[in-house]
This record gives structure tokens, C-alpha cells and sequence, in this order.
């Protein structure tokens, strides 16, 4: 077997296992929306608690991603990827076989850490692996997978709540972790970032602040925003959020370098991915429910009707990730904002107690098509960026701002629908449910804009290696 022919065996076999690890992720992210109802009917529980059903895992995924991609540059991006694999997969279980609530929602919180391992290596991983002029494609189709995720985890969720059980939407997770992990011992190459340390600190100040916010918004609409509780929480969370960017920009090895910041190009594209993500887990964790509790529809009639949303990333991925290689990210990034923007406003338009799907249809369509042109340039833009040996960083940083965006999208959907509407009635739901779906169109409206202060950059054949010169020169320059 010649050389090239290995490289392009072990470049395939990274794919499949980043892929699919990412799928994992990525789908956990919202499985459980559809489920909802059926969780609460079993277990029990008000809105904010089955918030954290999903809160649990989003937040200890977003708080820790930064933290697993340094244990991955210091002791083997290899080793820590099966690490955080074997955690998410254990946890998957535990989530099945938990007895209550309480306990539903610690394993969540454990399959987040897990996650966070796992999740910034896979494309750190997958960029070692591929060559450069391979990467544009390589990132659409790793995008295409994981935009399918965390669309279709209402249809998955759904479908085996109503026709198996709610438990099997993790004990799904086990039989992949299973084989993945052989596999990856086997066929992934191990690497290192040369010097690579661990910011306990910043992690302390990032995980302390986060949660103290979110804990906030979710507490809010029940005891109050003036309550003790809230404010105090809210205050902290803040100043530690505050620590936190002030520890990177003066220690000399922070989790997170405020000096990455000066870049334009890595500005913008965390900005837009943190707003995108805010926008859209909160709308699809709001709708899931309203086509259950206020249309009618089963689980997997739910998810059913939301495939024109969620089957449009695996068919428009690769060819985003194709174009971002020839004319550029931001157009393609910003285009995609947009049309999920718009797709949102429209939903907010329609929605009514006894809307057809007929009605639906566009609002669902262009927001799919939106979603899949958004997430294979801006891995793509991420990860060109930043110079080589700062990647692990810059993903880890991109993926948790997503996350934080969607631990505080639920949160502050959620708010937004408790204090205009609520359960009690089909009509009580719709009038909450239509300011929080015109926010959710702002704030992707503000993240296409955002994207837009991305620096113009032609694609080239060398792609993301073309690239990351002309970012360590944005470094400088600003």
C-alpha cells in the first residue's frame, strides 16, 4: 500500500469516527425536547425542570469544552477523545436506568462533561488527519453530520419515546460509544500541542460564571428577577464571567487568550455562532413541545413534520462547506443567518393554535436550508482563524460559545413564554410562545450581521492552511 493511499485510508477512517462521535454530541444537545411531555408524565416536573433536562448538559458541555481541548493538547488528543467518549457513553446509561428527575438530570450534567471531552478533539483531530486541500469538504460533511444532529434529535426522540421508550433515547448512545472506541484506538493518530498547559483557574471562573447566569434566567420567571436569589446569582455570575476575561488577558497561559479576540475574523465568527445558537435551540425546545401540546401530534409525528428543517443540513452541508472553499465563509455563513433569521420571523407570522402544516412548510424549509449553509463554513472559518497550534483552543472556544448560547437560548426563551403565556390553554401557549420565536429572529438577524464584520477572504485550494497565515497577521495587525 503506498503512502498516499494510507493517508487517504486513515483521513476516511478519521471522518467516519469524528463524524459520528460528533453526531453523538450534537444530537444529545436537544434529544430530549420531543420527549418532554412523556418525561414529565413519568417522572414528574414543572418547565424549569424539565429545562434542565436539556440545561444540564448544554451548560457543563459549554463550560468545560475549553478545559477538554487543553487536557487534549497536554496529554493526547487521542487518549482524552476516548476518555470523554467512554464518560459520555456511561453517563448515556445512567441517564436510561435513572429512577427520577434528580437523577435524570445529574447523568445529563455527567454526559456534558463527557462531551466536552470528546467534542473540540473531534475536529482537531479530523484537521491533523486530512490533508489541507481536503479540509473544505472534509469540514462539510463533519458539519452536514452534526447539523443533522442537532436538528434531528426531535424526530429521534420522538420516534423512540412513542414507539420503544424514553429511556432508549440514550441507551442509543451506548452501542455506537461501544464500537467507536475500539476504533479509535486503532485507527486515529495520537498528537500533542507542544507546551500545552491547563488553566484550572479560568475553568473555575468560566464554570462558575455561566452557571450563575443561567441559573438566574431560569429562576427568574418563578421567584422573581428582584428575589435574593436571582440577583445574587446574577451578580456573581457576571463578576465571574468578568475574572474570567480579565485572567485571559493577563495570565500567560489562560484557557482562553483575549488576544485571539483581536482577531477579526475570530471575533466575528464566535459572536454570530454564540447568537445563532441562542436564537435556535430555544425556538426548536419551545416548538417541539407547541406541535405536541397545542397541534396534536404524537412524538414521531412531531419530527416527522419538522424534517424539511431537519433533513436540509445533511443535503446542503457539503456543498456550503464546497462553496466556503471558493468564494469565502462569510458570504455563505452571513446567507445561511439570514435565511434562518427569516425562517423564524416566519414562524412567528403563522403560528396559531390551529395552524396547517401547509402553513408551516416555508418557515420550516428556509430555516433548514439556513442551518446547513451556517455550520460547515463556520467550522471552516473557525479553525482558519487561528495559527496551527492554537486550533484545539479555537475549537474548544467556538464549541462552548454555541453551547453557552444554547443553555442561555433555553433559558431565555423559556422566560420570555412564561411571563406571556404558559400551559394552562392552547391559546395560553401560542401567546407565549410568538414573542420568543420574533427574539429568537433577532438575535439570528444579529448574528448574520455579526458575520458580516468577518474579513472578506477568497477560498483557495489550500483552504483552512491557506488561511491561518492571513490570521496570525489580523493578530498582529490589530
Amino acid at each position: 500500500m503506498s503512502q498516499q493511499t494510507a493517508q487517504r485510508g486513515g483521513a476516511a477512517w478519521a471522518l467516519v469516527i469524528t463524524s459520528v462521535a460528533g453526531f453523538m454530541a450534537a444530537l444529545d444537545n436537544l434529544v430530549v425536547t420531543t420527549a418532554l411531555p412523556s418525561i414529565r408524565e413519568d417522572l414528574g416536573g414543572a418547565l424549569h425542570d424539565l429545562e434542565w433536562t436539556v440545561s444540564a448538559y448544554t451548560l457543563t458541555f459549554a463550560v468545560l469544552l475549553m478545559f477538554g481541548a487543553a487536557l487534549g493538547d497536554r496529554f493526547g488528543r487521542r487518549r482524552l477523545f476516548m476518555v470523554g467518549l467512554t464518560v459520555f457513553t456511561g453517563a448515556s446509561a445512567a441517564a436510561a436506568l435513572a429512577p427520577g428527575l434528580d437523577a435524570l438530570i445529574a447523568a445529563r450534567a455527567v454526559q456534558g462533561v463527557g462531551a466536552a471531552i470528546m467534542m473540540p478533539l473531534t475536529l482537531t483531530l479530523l484537521t491533523a488527519a486530512v490533508a489541507p486541500a481536503k479540509r473544505g469538504m472534509a469540514y462539510g460533511i463533519w458539519g452536514a453530520v452534526n447539523g443533522l444532529a442537532v436538528a434531528s434529535g426531535p424526530l429521534i426522540g420522538g420516534s423512540l419515546t412513542e414507539h420503544v421508550s424514553w429511556q432508549w433515547i440514550f441507551w442509543l448512545n451506548v452501542p455506537l460509544g461501544l464500537a467507536l472506541l475500539p476504533l479509535a484506538r486503532l485507527r486515529l493518530a495520537e498528537s500533542h500541542a507542544p507546551g500545552a498547559r491547563l488553566d484550572i483557574a479560568g475553568t473555575i471562573l468560566a464554570s462558575g460564571g455561566l452557571f450563575g447566569i443561567v441559573y438566574a434566567l431560569v429562576r427568574g420567571p418563578l421567584d422573581g428577577w428582584t428575589s435574593a436569589t436571582v440577583l445574587v446569582s446574577l451578580i456573581a455570575g457576571i463578576a465571574l464571567l468578568g475574572g474570567f476575561i480579565r485572567h485571559g488577558i493577563r495570565s500567560t497561559a489562560p484557557m482562553l487568550p483575549m488576544r485571539l479576540f483581536r482577531s477579526r475574523a475570530f471575533s466575528g465568527i464566535n459572536a454570530a455562532s454564540l447568537l445563532m445558537f441562542l436564537g435556535m435551540f430555544g425556538s426548536i425546545f419551545l416548538l417541539s413541545q407547541y406541535m405536541q401540546n397545542v397541534l396534536g401530534y404524537s412524538p414521531t409525528e412531531a419530527g416527522l413534520r419538522m424534517l424539511p428543517w431537519t433533513g436540509m443540513p445533511m443535503l446542503v452541508s457539503p456543498l456550503a462547506g464546497y462553496l466556503s472553499d471558493r468564494i469565502g465563509g462569510r458570504p455563505v455563513v452571513a446567507a445561511g443567518l439570514f435565511l434562518q433569521a427569516l425562517g423564524l420571523a416566519w414562524y412567528a407570522v403563522v403560528v396559531a393554535p390551529d395552524v396547517t402544516y401547509g402553513a408551516q412548510l416555508p418557515a420550516l424549509i428556509i430555516s433548514g436550508i439556513g442551518m446547513a449553509l451556517y455550520f460547515a463554513p463556520a467550522a471552516n472559518l473557525v479553525m482558519s482563524s487561528v495559527r496551527p497550534q492554537e486550533q484545539g483552543i479555537a475549537s474548544g472556544a467556538n464549541n462552548a460559545l454555541r453551547e453557552v448560547g444554547g443553555a442561555l437560548g433555553i433559558a431565555v426563551m423559556s422566560s420570555i413564554f412564561t411571563a406571556q403565556g404558559g400551559y394552562g390553554s392552547a391559546g395560553s401557549f401560542v401567546d407565549g410562545l410568538r414573542p420568543a420565536l420574533w427574539v429568537g429572529a433577532a438575535t439570528v438577524g444579529l448574528a448574520a450581521v455579526a458575520a458580516l464584520f468577518i474579513p472578506a477572504r477568497r477560498g483557495t485550494p489550500g483552504g483552512s492552511e491557506a488561511a491561518a497565515p492571513k490570521a496570525h497577521e489580523d493578530l498582529i495587525s490589530v
